[in-house]
């Protein structure tokens, strides 16, 4: 999926950033309004992020003209401020989702994958985490210097975990979840998948999948943002 975030708070824009693109969007930034419009015509665009208060064109305005180009676009706000009004107006304009400063990256990206699914887009086919290039339908990972072939039951777990990730996933819910039984033999088919994918997320330094043993995984992406 491809995200328009405009937000003139240079250090918030790039961990956000990079905190989406761990979670498998393509990232187009700008830095006030007038550059977001230009990143929008110029880009294909699934979602935007907008600041509310930014310099030569805020994001009300901005939205605004990114509506009147696509009736139908998705829009979260983003504002340091927490008054009613604002709030209000930017519900009236038509946003999305309204999300106050400071927030949880997490909670973003949760809120983000509603949106899109209410809006009937697709989940991305691939995911960018750091140096690794993830192609579910392809079945492979490609970490910039080596190239890893999945299963499919594997691309189906790596998927998984990642859709879910920061978040403890108790084992017999992917076991019932992905492949339908909490059986014996496809649980230990599962701890041998665990393995090979960890082996091939281990050049990527900011992601992790840990086992907490006797109840399930957690596929860790380790980013923040600042206050």
């Amino acid at each position: 999926m491809d995200l328009l975030l405009v937000e003139d708070d240079i250090d918030l824009q790039k961990v956000l950033a990079q905190y989406l693109e761990l979670s498998g969007f393509r990232v187009y930034t700008a830095n006030h309004g007038k550059h977001g419009l230009e990143q929008f015509r110029k880009h294909h665009i699934d979602l935007c992020i907008l600041d509310v208060m930014m310099p030569v064109m805020d994001g009300f305005i901005l939205a605004g003209e990114i509506r009147s180009l696509d009736p139908v676009m998705p829009i979260v706000f983003l504002t340091a401020k927490n008054q009613k009004e604002d709030r209000v107006k930017g519900l009236k304009i038509g946003a999305d989702d309204y999300i106050t400063k400071p927030f949880e990256a997490e909670e973003l990206v949760l809120r983000l994958n509603n949106i899109l699914k209410r809006a009937g887009k697709q989940t991305a086919g691939s995911a960018k985490l750091g140096c690794l290039h993830i192609r579910y339908n392809d079945l492979v990972i490609e970490d910039g210097q080596q190239t890893y072939n999945l299963t499919p039951r594997e691309s189906e777990l790596l998927r998984y975990l990642i859709e879910n990730q920061n978040t403890l996933v108790k084992r017999e819910q992917i076991l019932e979840e992905l492949w339908g039984q909490n059986d014996y033999f496809l649980g230990r088919s599962m701890d041998v998948f665990i393995s090979r994918l960890r082996k091939y997320l281990q050049a990527e330094e900011t992601v992790s999948l840990e086992t907490k043993r006797g109840v399930g995984f957690i596929f860790k992406v380790n980013a923040h943002t600042p206050d």
